[in-house]
């Protein structure tokens, strides 16, 4: 039973299925639209519809519609697009869907026609269209236009075609079979791409409905060029004015020609023509692809006043075409020749001593221009010794003489520019060098750096050692310059400066040929004479003045206690000689000079240091205090006497001093007793010896003082004094190798005439004399005193 209830119901459902109804909307209607009352349209209770579970099962895989439960309306879900959901443009647009009811089972076929609206503006599938045509092309000649295309249909679809004003093309439209249209440009009117390159058009394409729409397409007509123009100048016959002697390379002027057509159509080409003549040709050169005409010779006003030039423009089409014009060059005249310098007897070398207005060059002048650029002025340089002097009946020729006197010393060589200047404007000028040559005369004499030389030698040189180099500068040259040094002749004691000293003739280095001894010769004076190889010669000389430096070659001797046996000297006092007593005198005398020669002593030995003192400036032996009871009875003291030097040398002294109780007294007080001795006495012979020779060595002197012709002596610089100090003074006619000592002269004679009960005094002789040695009675009573001058020992009353 069941079974053929299920089967009644699908037969009643079957038979609403074929019933079919259907509904037109247009597109695009808004959501929440109503499209029918399904339920009064179906037959359906509007409040039953939900308990009966009615949906809407739609063929499209997108949902626009839907069923209201409550009211029973169709109403749109979502916008329709009839180009959308008919994309292949039928007449009509179908959208079919079942309303399907549940309870009882009923199935309503539903179809919804869409109709189509004006949504769509017609389009060209290429918005921007180019043409090439050519500007020959003839009128009705044909060019396809693409067409515009419009999703819509029937009186919305594309209707008609609009093109833009132009009086040149138009436009065809052509329908085919399926209806669709096509269409053509058509020319109306010849073309000239020189008037109008090219022609935008814009096509409209525009549909049926209303309001109407349209879209549109922009043409672009190019016109292809063609050979139909010629060039052009802008004048058919140039003039110009150029400079003679324009440089190679001048611009005489720069033609541009021009040509309406494009491409290679108007690409130009300048040349000349045949009515050109050659000569312009090879003075002018014109540039092909530029029309810059130049110079390439040589443009000269006295040859050409004006060229003439015919030129032309041919482009380079497949049948070329040209345009001609012609250009007149004026050659403007010039101050284009320079002044010429012809020089006649020109004097290349002339003498230094050349006498003043010499002629050293004849000159000419000339000048090819005329008036005013013909006129011509020569002058020198400023600031050589020549003037120009011009002939009184030939104002063209000069003559160059010598205006002050020269000197090849200063100036070896002169460059003399002759400058020759035209009156142009600007002034032409040219110029021309004479170099003349000073040629040398021995006019200058040997000239040494210095006045004098004073050359220092140390004594005990090698012989034949260099002092020193005496060159002399002679400014003349080749033999005026060589020259020879001499040693001016001059005699010292029978000896020739040749025989002392030697120079180089060559160089003037001065050799000593022997060995100086300072003690012997301290200083030389002589000359040297430079002399050069002129003719005649010419010669100067110089003083030389050689210094012997002295060096520490004499040991200091000792004179002052006599020692008669070897070096051991004997001396007795009593012992009662109270502290400062005078016990004995060291003295010593050196060779050598001030420095070397300055003495002082000092003790190498002694026997008790406490009881004796030496001083050390004049060799005084002292008691420090009185003797007792417990110092010994002999006693040894060493002297040693050093001079300055370096190295210093020394000489030393042994005393034996024995004391006596006998009523002998010291030295201090022997004003008190007079004492008498045997003339003949050991200290009174030693006294003789000693005077002896002192006297023979004195009288060698005076021989070789005689000898030496009486030459100048330098006066030496006496040694400080001191107290009770040993002076050693030298007599410069002695020489250095006279050693004697006045200080031990004195001494001597003060122990011989003390002994005799006399007093001797030393006194300052006169300048120039040796000191003088007086005795004064015993009764006279003096004091020992002591200053700068020599000491004097005085008794007292």
């Amino acid at each position: 039973m069941a079974f053929w209830i299920r089967v009644f119901v699908l037969c009643g459902a079957w038979q609403a299925a074929l019933s079919v109804t259907r509904y037109s909307i247009p597109e695009e209607m808004e959501r929440g639209s109503v499209v029918a009352n399904l339920a009064a349209d179906l037959g359906l209770e509007p409040g039953g519809l939900a308990q009966r579970k009615v949906k809407l099962d739609i063929f499209h895989s997108k949902k626009y519609l839907d069923v209201n439960k409550r009211t029973g309306e169709l109403f749109i879900v979502e916008t329709m697009d009839r180009e959308y959901l008919c994309p292949s443009k039928p007449s009509s647009c179908l959208l079919k869907l079942d309303v399907v009811v549940e309870s009882p089972l009923r199935i309503f076929n539903i179809e919804l026609v869409i109709t189509d609206i004006n949504d769509n503006a017609p389009h060209f599938r290429r918005d921007r269209v180019e043409l090439d045509v050519s500007e020959s092309a003839t009128p009705g000649e044909r060019f396809s236009l693409p067409n515009a295309v419009d999703p819509d249909v029937g009186t919305n679809s594309i209707k008609t075609y609009k093109l833009s004003p132009t009086q040149h093309f138009a436009i065809e439209i052509q329908t085919g079979v399926d209806g669709s249209q096509y269409v053509d440009l058509v020319l109306t009117r010849s073309l000239d791409r020189e008037e109008t390159a090219v022609h935008n058009l814009v096509l409209t394409a525009e549909d049926g409905g209303k309001p109407v729409r349209s879209g549109t397409a922009n043409i672009v007509v190019r016109l292809q060029d063609t050979n139909d123009n010629a060039p052009r100048f802008e004048r058919q016959i140039y003039t110009i004015n150029m400079t003679e002697n324009s440089p190679i390379g001048t611009r005489a002027i720069k033609l541009d020609a021009t040509d309406a057509d494009e491409g290679s159509n108007s690409e130009l080409v300048y040349s000349f023509t045949l009515y050109t003549s050659e000569k312009t040709q090879d003075v002018f050169a014109i540039h092909p692809d530029t029309g810059e005409i130049t110079v390439k010779g040589t443009v000269d006003f006295e040859d050409v006043k004006f060229y003439e030039m015919h030129i032309e423009a041919r482009d380079k089409g497949t049948q070329p075409l040209l345009g001609q014009c012609k250009v007149i060059v004026h050659v403007t005249d010039m101050n284009d020749n320079y002044p010429e310098i012809t020089l006649q007897s020109v004097k290349n070398t002339v003498n230094e001593d050349v006498a003043v207005g010499t002629g050293v060059a004849l000159v000419t002048i000339g000048d090819r221009d005329t008036g005013e650029n013909g006129k011509v002025h020569l002058f020198l340089r400023d600031g050589i010794p020549f003037v120009l002097k011009q002939s009184p009946d030939r104002p063209m020729h000069y003559e160059l003489v010598v205006a002050k006197p020269l000197d090849r010393e200063s100036v070896p060589e002169y460059e003399i520019t002759l400058i020759a200047r035209d009156s142009g404007k600007p002034p032409l000028s040219d110029n021309e060098t004479i170099s003349l040559h000073l040629l040398d005369v021995n006019d200058n004499v040997p000239q040494f750096p210095q006045s004098s030389y004073t050359i220092r030698v140390a004594e005990n040189n090698a012989p034949g050692a260099l002092l020193s180099s005496l060159s002399a500068f002679d400014p003349d040259l080749h033999e005026n310059q060589y020259l020879v040094y001499f040693i001016v002749e001059k005699e010292v004691a029978n000896t020739s400066m040749s025989m002392l000293f030697s120079i180089n003739p060559e160089n003037g280095n001065l050799y000593a040929l022997k060995t100086f001894d300072y003690e012997m010769e301290k200083e030389f004076f002589f000359h040297i004479e430079a002399r050069d190889s002129g003719s005649p010669p010419l010669s100067s000389n110089v003083s030389v003045h050689i210094v012997v430096v002295d060096q520490n070659d004499n040991a200091p001797v000792i004179v002052s206690p006599w020692r008669a046996h070897g070096s051991l000297v004997e001396e007795k006092i009593p012992r009662s000689t109270e502290k400062g007593s005078l016990v004995a005198k060291v003295i010593a005398l050196d060779g050598d000079s001030v420095h070397n020669s300055r003495i002082s002593y000092q003790f190498l030995q002694v026997s008790d240091a406490s009881l004796f003192s030496l001083d050390q400036y004049n060799g005084e032996i002292r008691t420090a205090r009185m003797f007792s009871y417990k110092d010994w009875r002999h006693h040894r003291l060493v002297v040693a006497a050093k001079d300055n030097g370096q190295p210093p040398l020394s000489a030393t002294v042994t005393i034996k001093l024995s004391t006596v109780e006998t009523a002998v007294k010291a030295y201090s007080d022997m004003s008190e007793v007079p004492l008498e001795y045997d003339i003949f006495s050991d200290l009174n012979l030693y006294l003789v010896i000693g005077l002896g020779s002192v006297s023979f060595l004195l009288l060698i002197t005076i021989l070789v003082t005689i000898v030496l012709k009486c030459q100048k002596v330098k006066p030496s610089i006496a040694v400080p004094n001191g107290r009770n100090s040993v002076l050693s003074e030298r007599n410069s006619t002695l020489a250095d190798s006279t050693l004697v000592s006045n200080d031990a002269y004195w001494y001597s004679m003060f122990l011989a005439e003390t002994r005799k009960g006399k007093l001797v005094v030393r006194q300052p002789a006169p300048k120039g004399s040796r000191y003088m040695v007086s005795s004064i009675p015993r009764s006279t009573g003096v004091s020992e005193t002591s200053g700068s001058a020599p000491s004097t020992l005085q008794y007292p009353k």
